[in-house]
């Protein structure tokens, strides 16, 4: 052995294998460790590598040292490995603390790096967003909301917030290592319809999406489709309403209506309620009608409401189809006293181009006897009675059309 190892290895009562000597003058040689962390400035969700460096380096390749890595005076990974590195592959702001390596030949000799202090840096939140889904904002009652909450950066668990309406009531509050978290409503209600946002928080404070504004709306339900017509036996030529009307819906509702499955029309109720369609009715118009009601999700039918026709409308029955009488010219008895006979009279009706005609009754009065016959009267007065009539063309402008037969 040359001076160096007599110097600082006490002799021994027997000689010592050659592997192991070799080994103790390396450590012997071995001045001083150093621990290298890289990055210098580790992020959190990056890789971090530890070095365990030697100086001088080990001048024999052969030699074998083992190394161990420490945090907190808890050793990292296994004890068997002796790779001079360690690599946690996603640090996270836990994992600062101190660290330090060290360096040994079995049991024999043992060499510690100085500490050193890492500090992981956690980045902070970026853009906050709220998405929905479905997307647009508009759901049917009954439907499944789910609100997810995005954030474009940051590390570490986040917590994540949702609120309801401009002053943020509170509905749920979620951690996890993500960049994203959902919230659930699984059967919205209208009363549901509100502004939502959330927010997310990383240790540097909250931060908060925009609103995005929600509206439930209630399905139509099954409308009554109703027939008002203006007599129960109906005919050729009678006006007909057909009203149709949902009695649950968010506006506006669409009211389609049908005749044996054939389109007559359509029109929308903006503010709910029902809708009315007239109908002049022909000879083809017999059958069954029903109305749809759709306000965006699915079309409800009504029942089926059959409708007959019995005949065609006469001139009589055009005559009586005006509502009020119209005041008619005043007719008298022919006498010399004139007197106020009692008149029934029926409606006026244009019945053939611009001629307008008026039927009056007139209700006979009760004579008086011969007794009480007034002085001046001529018996031949007494039954010649006359009915005046007049014809007059059709004027729009005039208040009366008077016929007196």
């Amino acid at each position: 052995m040359n001076s160096f190892f007599d110097e600082r290895v006490p002799s021994v009562p027997c000689p010592l294998p050659n592997l192991v000597l070799m080994l103790l003058r390396l450590l012997l040689l071995i001045c001083e460790l150093f621990l290298i962390v890289s990055p210098s400035r580790p992020i959190e969700g990056n890789t971090m590598t530890l070095t365990c460096k030697t100086r001088p380096p080990p001048q024999n390749l052969d030699a074998k040292l083992q190394f161990l890595f420490y945090k907190d005076g808890r050793v990292l990974g296994l004890a068997r490995d002796s790779l001079p590195e360690f690599r946690i592959p996603a640090v996270r702001k836990e994992d600062s603390g101190s660290y330090w390596c060290q360096a040994k030949i079995t049991s024999i000799k043992v060499k510690f790096s100085h500490r050193v202090q890492i500090e992981v840096h956690r980045v902070p939140i970026g853009n906050v967003s709220l998405e929905i889904q479905p997307p647009g904002g508009h759901l049917m009652e009954g439907e499944k909301l789910v609100l997810v909450c995005l954030v474009t950066g940051g590390t570490g668990d986040i917590v994540f917030f949702w609120f309801r309406g401009a002053r943020g009531l509170s509905l749920k509050t979620k951690t996890q290592r993500s960049l994203m978290a959902t919230f659930e409503i699984p059967a919205v209600r209208e009363s549901d319809s509100d502004q939502y946002y959330c927010a997310a928080d990383n240790g540097y404070g909250p931060s908060l999406s925009e609103l995005v504004s929600i509206t439930v709306r209630i399905p139509v339900s099954h409308p009554v489709l109703t027939l008002r017509a203006p007599e129960a036996q109906l005919v050729v030529g009678h006006i007909v309403e057909l009203h149709c009307e949902a009695e649950r819906g968010s506006p506006p509702i669409l009211y389609q209506f049908y005749h044996e499955d054939v389109a007559l029309g359509n029109s929308s109720a903006p503010f709910g309620g029902g809708v009315s369609f007239n109908l002049s009715l022909t000879a083809e118009d017999s059958g069954n009608y029903y109305c749809e009601a759709n306000n965006g999700q699915v079309a409800q039918r009504s029942e089926v409401v059959p409708l007959n026709i019995t005949g065609r409308r006469t001139a009589k029955d055009a005559v009586r189809s005006i509502p009020s009488p119209v005041p008619q010219e005043s007719t008298y008895f022919n006498s010399q006293a004139p007197e106020q006979p009692h008149l029934d009279y029926e409606n006026v009706n244009i019945v053939s181009g611009d001629e307008v005609y008026s039927l009056v009754y007139c209700v006979q009065q009760e004579q008086p006897s011969a007794a009480e016959e007034p002085l001046g009267t001529h018996p031949g007065d007494k039954d010649s009675s006359a009915i005046y009539s007049r014809l007059k063309k059709a004027d729009l402008t005039d208040t009366d059309y008077d016929d007196v037969m």
